[in-house]
């Protein structure tokens, strides 16, 4: 390929990660580390993490990010063992079913997980109905641990990026390994600890890291249970006072920093090994047949799983087709008022032309962006071709609340992109924002293509007389264009349904994207829940019928675009 166009491609990613990525950061450096005459000092670092209020945030989110993955791997890494090594009844239902939790943001099914496990919600109501409680009887299921309940909502939305990284993780093993250790005595679990699990970690921390971070530094669910004690929606609140306030700059610096040092530590525990392995197809291997039991046993677990996955959202659906639900098992009267009122409240209207037009216009962005970062990537020679892939991931590892608050600090009054304002007109910077946190997949969907097609068709279009990027267009991308299609469908339905870019920059309600609108929805007194609901179950269908396209698409190479 030209080398021109690879330093072309190398030189303005540098430009837009150091204005749109390095630039916000830097900013969030600056309010929390430099004082008003511009000297460098620590105390209100100091002065931050001496409040018990925001230490104990700190504290909350770190444990909340734990029990969260922890939760995860959980339920993740026991189905993809059985998906990999067993055959069942109903496992390419199931297997794709799995898929379901990723249809809806976090924030949203918290909506109905509250209305099933509130004091007054459909537990309650089942549990009396069975004659095992008095009429009348109450109990906050919620209230009593929401930090549990913030934690499993989070863990059964996410757990499906883990589950993706091991399937594919397990489906790389060769066989011949793990027979070497069944003929040396070593088998059942203690197998699966010492050969088994080693062997996929970089896998799991794949996974597990997006997990983490993404749980470490949510803002939707908490919100939504009102759990003020964390980070994140300290944050939130902190962000009203953020011309004069430096405790929010300093509260977002200690949140990336612990971020990227969480990272790190993955990083080099369980991410750098790797081990060198025969092509699977010099041994035979695969899953194999269970007894009946067995067999319905693995079919029961995957369905029990599902369900505890897809709670929520039943109940964001059962709260949208209903008009009232209280103390009652499922709703007493069923409308489909709330979806026609969805699409046409004042509210709401404006809030789906606005996702629309920021999710096409980043979406065509990324594809641009990552097709030419990708076949840099793998496609040229020149030096520093490694630190685009770094880069290109790098979103992945910082927050998006750490980048919202980053776009909003820099574009404050007096500064240079003070004319981005999003008080004004967020349109730009969430394009922006929606852009950057996205680009990875479309770079990884890219790259995976490009690995897989062969170089020397390229060359042999070029030697009959194609230039390289003719040659590019008319041979490699439509090869290719399943991932492509795949990472860009990702990337639009993510960005369409993105919280904390969208919650943070998003101040007007002229500008409100869907999240946005379902946030406030959901805060307005009568109908606002329901409507709200309505609005998720629409957004449900849209990414469901998205990530079944990808599913048909890539399959089991669909792990590979949650790796950082």
């Amino acid at each position: 390929m030209s080398k021109g166009f690879a330093r072309i491609v190398f030189a303005l990613t540098l430009v837009f990660f150091a204005l749109f990525f390095a630039w916000p950061i830097f900013q969030i450096l600056k309010g929390g580390f430099v004082d008003a005459d511009g000297n460098l000092t620590f105390a209100y670092l100091g002065a931050l993490l001496s409040d018990p209020i925001y230490l104990g945030g700190l504290g909350n989110s770190f444990l909340l990010a734990v029990t969260t993955t922890s939760l995860a791997l959980l339920i993740a890494l026991p189905l993809a063992f059985i998906a990999d090594r067993f055959v069942f009844p109903l496992k390419n239902l199931l297997g794709s079913l799995i898929l379901v939790p990723m249809i809806l943001p976090p924030f949203v099914g918290a909506i109905g997980i509250k209305q099933i496990l509130g004091q007054y919600g459909a537990l309650n109501s089942f549990i009396i109905s069975l004659g095992l409680k008095p009429e009348g009887w109450t109990f906050d299921w919620l209230g009593a641990n929401q930090f549990l309940g913030i934690s499993l909502v989070t863990a059964l939305s996410l757990y499906p990026i883990i589950y993706l990284n091991a399937v594919a993780a397990l489906a790389n093993i060769d066989p011949a390994m793990e027979e070497a250790a069944e003929n040396l005595g070593c088998t059942g679990f203690r197998k699966f600890f010492k050969i088994t699990l080693p062997l996929i970690k970089s896998g799991l921390f794949a996974g597990g890291t997006i997990v983490f971070i993404w749980s470490f530094t949510d803002l939707g669910v908490p919100l939504i249970f009102d759990y003020a004690r964390v980070t994140s929606v300290q944050i939130f609140y902190g962000l009203k006072d953020i011309g004069g306030n430096p405790f929010p700059y300093a509260l977002v610096a200690v949140m990336l920093a612990s971020s990227v040092m969480f990272y790190a530590i993955g990083k080099g525990l369980f991410g750098r090994q790797s081990y060198a392995m025969m092509a699977k197809a010099t041994h035979a291997g695969g899953a194999r047949s269970l007894g009946a039991g067995r067999s319905w046993l693995c079919t029961a677990l995957f369905g029990g799983v599902t369900f505890l996955a897809i709670l929520p959202h039943l109940g964001v659906v059962a709260v949208a087709f209903s008009n009232d639900w209280y103390a009652t098992v499922l709703p007493q009267n069923f409308t489909l008022d709330n979806f026609e009122l969805a699409l046409g409240h004042e509210l709401t209207v404006p809030a789906i032309a606005n996702s629309l037009k920021y999710a096409s216009i980043s979406t065509i962005i990324d594809l641009i962006l990552g097709i030419a970062l990708a076949y840099v990537i793998v496609r040229s020679k020149i030096r520093g071709r490694q630190i685009l892939d770094f880069l290109s991931m790098m979103p992945l590892a910082v927050p998006g609340l750490v980048l919202a608050f980053g776009y909003l600090a820099m574009s404050q009054e007096g500064k240079f992109f003070s004319f981005i304002n999003p008080v004004a007109d967020p349109t730009i910077l969430l394009i922006i924002a929606y852009s950057i946190r996205r680009l990875p997949y479309v770079v990884r969907s890219a790259a995976a293509g490009f690995q897989q097609t062969s170089e020397t068709l390229e060359e042999a279009a070029q030697n009959l007389g194609c230039p390289p990027l003719k040659s590019l267009f008319k041979i490699t991308l439509p090869l290719i264009l399943a991932n492509l299609i795949a990472g860009g469908l990702l990337a639009f339905s993510f960005a369409m349904l993105e919280v904390s870019d969208s919650l943070i920059l998003a101040q007007k309600q002229l500008y409100y994207p869907i999240t946005k609108a379902i946030y406030e929805l959901f805060q307005l007194l009568g109908d606002g829940k329901f409507i709200a609901s309505a609005l998720g179950v629409w957004a449900m269908v849209f990414l469901g019928i998205t990530i079944a396209g990808m599913t048909i698409l890539l399959g089991k190479k669909l792990g590979a675009i949650f790796r950082v």
